[in-house]
């Protein structure tokens, strides 16, 4: 099988993929991320690269490229990951697009507080309406969940009454002389009983 070593500069990474492949698949082999997955029945691509070398190893360009770079311009070697297949062995230098960094919290919520300030009053009641809306909905679905742990707690006390009820009717199916055998129980002694030392007497031997 032949074999072609393909790098990708911006991430320095590199790896060896078989002839046939398609560029995409080498990126996802080598566990580059691309800023979304592409829809060919839409037209939506998110997988452009520029070939630095090897383009000459490459197939050529298709219908579903060449419509897209006529809507969006096309720069020097570019090409979509997800239509351009390896056809040759040899190297192939790629440089995939620059990530877009996400807004940092404090940028955003700066922002947000921003955009709130300027809006007029009605419109100010109208999100704080829709934001009470959403945490009401969070205070539901806690609701409705928290059930589960209550039922926990409940089932364990029917376990344990349960288990009472069944020594209790043990003794009760036993006979007489097994009870008359069977130590008297200990009064209990309550915490009141205990404080005050006015509890029971402990038997001397």
């Amino acid at each position: 099988m032949e074999e072609v070593e393909v790098k990708f500069e911006r991430e320095d990474l590199s790896g060896i993929v078989a002839v046939g492949s398609y560029l995409i698949d080498a990126a996802k082999r080598l566990g580059i991320k691309l800023e979304g997955d592409c829809a060919n029945a839409e037209s939506l691509h998110f997988c452009s690269m520029i070939i630095k070398s090897g383009a000459d190893l490459l197939s050529p360009l298709t219908k579903a490229e060449t419509e897209h770079f006529s809507k969006h311009g096309r720069r020097n070697n570019e090409r979509l990951a997800c239509q351009a297949k390896i056809e040759k062995p040899g190297e192939v230098v790629i440089m995939t697009e620059e990530k877009k960094e996400a807004p940092k919290a404090d940028e955003t919520n700066e922002q947000f507080v921003k955009e709130f300030t300027d809006l007029p009053l009605e419109k100010k009641i109208a999100n704080l309406m829709k934001l009470e809306a959403i945490a009401l909905g969070e205070t539901f679905s806690y609701v409705i969940n928290s059930p589960y742990t209550i039922v926990d707690k409940v089932m364990d006390v029917m376990a344990e009454f349960g288990f009472k009820k069944e020594e209790e009717a043990k003794k009760a199916a036993r006979p007489e002389e097994a009870a008359a055998d069977e130590p008297a129980a200990e009064p209990e002694v309550t915490e009141e009983e205990k404080a005050t030392g006015n509890g029971p007497e402990e038997k001397k031997p």
